[in-house]
């Protein structure tokens, strides 16, 4: 039983805890401790006293994150057993092999882990906290890792967090490797495609590791198709489109850096690929001024344009203009890959967008494909927030 300070709910808050969402948001608390400490981990009871789940404290909405509906003790015990979980998952789905080094180990409330995030980039772990009680605990988490993987096969832990907690305390040094030292840059392997990781600068932990299953499927429709990848950050598709026989593929995204990153990952797989070509220009002005009919596959996967609720009605606006430029673009005949990581989109939200979009342009389009995340960025059934990643593959005529 676990001894940790008492938060009360309100009569009939605890019913979100008995469907099993994980969150306790703070309008639902009747009563906290005064000297209870933002990551504390905490006991949630009901109006009546009867105990509904263990989790960290924090302040803000969303006031306590649970861990466990189970009346036991956040420890050592507790992070081993869910880590190495989470890692029997992975094996099952067959995504930890010699030709696949990259795989999210741990995907917070989808793994029963809120806050945590564990990506693995070859011999390295990269950890993300989104709460500050995974930031207290960063060391038991640490431990752990070390307890399920031999050190020949995980030599070094990364901690980044600094863009993700609302946390500022210097509990542990941020951008510093915890376990082993080394260059800030890795090459790893997805599914026989190796890539560059920066994990120091790069977006999310140094790479889109939800896009896998995205990206096999485009490279089975690539073949003698002209590819244009709109925000193409590190080039995963267009690597994944060269493969799949690709005649053309032309990269584009606003940084550089980004840029000069795709080029290296394209090099490390194909050498100099006459195929490939990439510029660092801004997404809306490039598609207005390509020609009509040019490409017959674009991707569009933009970063999130609406990261809280706030936004949402520009970002649905910006989603219709981007799409709409691409559907007047693309050759009859055409696939367009389009997402939303959007977290605050829904997918009918989406979707209406996209519609508006194809309405507007006047062309006949259809779905092919319904896409999310891959599957080890698992969704709890209990937690529908979870379900971020949205994309759809259309047909143009």
């Amino acid at each position: 039983m676990s001894s940790y300070k008492k938060i009360r709910l309100r009569p009939g808050k605890e019913a979100s805890l008995q469907r099993f969402h994980p969150w306790v948001f703070s309008g639902a608390i009747a009563h906290k401790p005064e000297d209870i400490i933002e990551g504390e981990r905490v006991r949630v009871e009901s109006a009546d006293g009867t105990f509904l789940g263990v989790g960290h404290f924090q302040i803000g909405s969303i006031a306590v994150r649970i861990l466990s509906l189970v009346d036991e003790p956040i420890d050592a015990f507790f992070y081993e057993r869910s880590l190495a979980n989470a890692y029997k998952m992975r094996r099952r789905l067959n995504l930890v092999r010699p030709d696949n080094t990259i795989y999210r180990l741990v995907h917070g409330e989808g793994d029963y882990l809120p806050g945590l995030i564990i990506d693995m980039y070859g011999d390295t772990a990269v950890i993300q906290a989104h709460s500050v009680g995974i930031h207290r605990d960063l060391e038991l988490v640490t431990n752990a890792l070390r307890k399920l993987f031999p050190v020949d096969v995980m030599k070094h832990i990364f901690y980044k967090s600094e863009g993700t907690l609302p946390y500022k305390a210097d509990i542990f040094p941020e951008n510093s490797y915890l376990l082993g030292g080394k260059d800030v840059e890795e090459t790893a392997i997805e599914n026989g495609l190796r890539f560059h990781i920066d994990w120091l600068k790069g977006q999310k932990t140094g790479f889109f590791v939800d896009q896998r299953e995205n990206r096999a499927l485009l490279e089975f429709y690539a073949r003698e198709r002209h590819v244009l990848n709109m925000f193409c950050y590190t080039g995963g598709f267009s690597i994944y489109a060269l493969r799949g026989g690709a005649t053309s593929v032309v990269s584009v995204d606003s940084s550089a850096k980004a840029v000069s990153i795709t080029e290296r990952n394209v090099s490390l797989n194909f050498g100099n690929d006459l195929r490939h070509s990439s510029y660092a220009e801004d997404a809306f002005r490039f598609l207005k001024q390509l020609p009509d009919g040019e490409k017959d596959l674009i991707i569009l996967d933009p970063p999130a344009f609406a990261k809280h609720r706030g936004a949402i009605h520009n970002a649905l606006q910006g989603y219709k203009k981007l799409n709409l430029h691409a559907l007047e673009k693309i050759a009859a005949g055409g696939l367009l890959f389009t997402f939303s990581c959007s977290q605050v989109i829904s997918t009918e939200q989406f979707r209406l967008a996209v519609f508006s979009a194809a309405a507007i342009s006047g062309r006949k389009v259809r779905i092919l494909h319904q896409l999310t995340q891959s599957a080890d960025h698992p969704i709890n059934i209990y937690h529908p927030e979870g379900e971020y990643l949205k994309g759809l593959v259309l047909q143009v005529e």
